[in-house]
C-alpha cells in the first residue's frame, strides 16, 4: 500500500485537491483501492511521463485523457490501449472491441467511462442514457416517442440490448440478431 501511494505521490504532489480537475476521487473507486494489489497507479494509465515530471508546464503526460483540452488529448487508440492493458480485450464483454463500431469511429474508453469518478454514470440505469445520447442524438429523439422502450424511466438501459464494446450481431446487439435480442424480454 505504501509503495503504491509513494508511486502516486510523484503525481499527486501537484495534482492534489487544489487541482482544477478532481483526480483524488480515484481513491474512492476500484482503480484507487490501494489495498488491492491489482489496482493501477497513475503511471499505469498515464505512462511514466518522465518528461512531464521534469517539466510539468511544458511537457504533457504520455497519455492524456482530458477531453476539454483537445490539443493535449491523446489519440483514442492510445487512451483505449491504456485501459486495455489491464482490461484485456480477450475478456468478455470487450472481446469484440477491436474493429467495433465505436473503436473504428475514434471512441475511447474514457468517452463513456469516468475512471476518477466514484460513481460511473454509464453504470447507472438513470444516467446511462445521458452518456449514450451524448453521441446518439437520433436515439435520444426516439426515446421521447409515445411508444418506446422505457429507457428514460430507468426501466431498460441501452446496454441491455447493445454491447458498446462490440458484438457479432448487427448494431452492436448483445445477441446475433434483432429477434434474438428482442426475445430476451419479449416472448
Amino acid at each position: 500500500v505504501k509503495q503504491a501511494l509513494a508511486r502516486d505521490a510523484v503525481c499527486t504532489v501537484c495534482h492534489n485537491e487544489n487541482w482544477r480537475v478532481p483526480v483524488l476521487t480515484i481513491y474512492q473507486t476500484r482503480h484507487g483501492n490501494r489495498a488491492d494489489p491489482r489496482a493501477p497507479n497513475c503511471q499505469s494509465c498515464h505512462g511514466e511521463s518522465s518528461g512531464h515530471q521534469k517539466d510539468p508546464g511544458g511537457v504533457h503526460p504520455d497519455v492524456v485523457f482530458e477531453e476539454h483540452n483537445p490539443e493535449k488529448l491523446s489519440s483514442a487508440d492510445d487512451r483505449s490501449a491504456a485501459c486495455l492493458s489491464c482490461h484485456d480485450s480477450k475478456v468478455l464483454p470487450r472481446a469484440y472491441w477491436v474493429g467495433s463500431q465505436h473503436q473504428t469511429r475514434g471512441v475511447a474508453c474514457n468517452n463513456c467511462h469516468e475512471i476518477h469518478a466514484p460513481t460511473q454514470r454509464v453504470f447507472n440505469k438513470f444516467t446511462q442514457p445521458e452518456v449514450c445520447f451524448a453521441c446518439h442524438k437520433t436515439q435520444r429523439a426516439q426515446a421521447l416517442r409515445i411508444s418506446t422502450h422505457p429507457i428514460l424511466a430507468g426501466k431498460v438501459t441501452c446496454s441491455e440490448c447493445h454491447n458498446p464494446h462490440g458484438s457479432t450481431g448487427p448494431k452492436l446487439l448483445v445477441k446475433n440478431s434483432v429477434n434474438e435480442t428482442c426475445y430476451m424480454c419479449h416472448a
